[in-house]
């Protein structure tokens, strides 16, 4: 294909608190572009300010897509979230627009460009029988199963995880195969490879010492500013279950603690700030060896 008729793509990565949201509205201004949310938790829509959503005035300057789209009871994976993202891409295509996918979660990037492992469908009979069991017996006795089922797998996971011991007991109970298997399995319909498009890979990069700070000083203003706690008492009102991904959001577990008067305001900020550090650490590491061939832009 002629490289003037090919669609182009940017996919902008990095740490929390690196400037991703800033620079992307800045591209999508320059480009003509869109914005699609690659945040896990940036799709629930409880948390705008504890999760550094793009404020209603930024998201107006654009369109923005993909931002506080679920409840918190309505959890997010990967392939769930490739599923959303792919034509709201080619909607922006249509519009002869840039996507700019941007976000922290290197494995919905990962799952954009590389495809779904090729799960063979799930007996619905299994996949209902297995629910029920996790719901009855507990995630521990679940994930207790699945280790001699497909130890891999749950070796990857946490014990309490309730939604991925009952994925990964469904397939292995319903394919024959364990998900551990299936994931090294070559990935279908990624935009990798794709001769219609061009695909341009960033990464951003800040000075370790400099990002942990903009991590503490994002947590504070929040705090100042009163919203964060206020989403907290929204969410405790939702009644959510304690181990939905959106209640182990970062600074959500400690400021639940404060709401409920277990630890002081100023232990819920260092325990956050703590989490948000360890977080944007993991992600670099993450980033610097998944990404390996991206652009890297070093932010100052």
């Amino acid at each position: 294909m002629n490289e003037e008729n090919k669609k182009n793509i940017i996919l902008l990565a990095g740490p929390t608190a690196s400037g991703k949201s800033s620079l992307a509205l800045k591209w999508a201004q320059e480009l003509g572009g869109e914005i699609v949310n690659a945040d896990s938790m940036q799709v629930y829509v409880e948390l705008r300010d504890l999760t550094a959503r793009p404020s209603e005035e930024e998201e107006a300057t654009c369109p923005h897509h993909l931002y506080g789209v679920l409840r918190g009871d309505d959890p997010c994976s990967a392939e769930r979230w490739r599923q959303m993202a792919l034509p709201v891409i080619e909607e922006i295509w249509s519009r002869g627009h840039v996507p700019i996918v941007v976000g922290g979660t290197g494995l919905y990037f990962k799952t954009l460009l590389e495809g779904l492992s090729p799960v063979p469908d799930i007996d619905p009979a299994i996949r209902e029988q297995v629910r029920t069991e996790v719901a009855e017996a507990g995630p521990q006795a679940a994930w207790e199963r699945l280790k001699e089922l497909d130890p891999a797998w749950a070796a990857r996971i946490s014990p309490t995880d309730g939604q991925r011991i009952a994925r990964g007991l469904e397939v292995v109970l319903s394919t024959g195969k364990p998900l551990s298997f299936w994931q090294t399995q070559p990935g279908i319909g990624g935009l990798e490879g794709r001769p219609d498009i061009r695909i341009r890979k960033v990464v951003l990069e800040r000075d370790r010492q400099d990002l942990y700070a903009r991590c503490d000083l994002r947590f504070q203003q929040m705090i100042e500013q009163g919203r964060a706690l206020e989403e907290v008492k929204s969410l405790l009102e939702c009644g959510y279950d304690a181990e939905l991904p959106v209640m182990k959001s970062l600074g959500v577990p400690p400021l639940i603690g404060y709401v409920r008067e277990q630890i002081s305001l100023e232990e819920a900020i260092i325990q956050s700030q703590t989490q948000t550090r360890q977080f944007a650490k993991r992600q670099m590491t993450w980033f610097r060896n998944q990404c390996a061939d991206w652009e890297l832009i070093k932010m100052k």
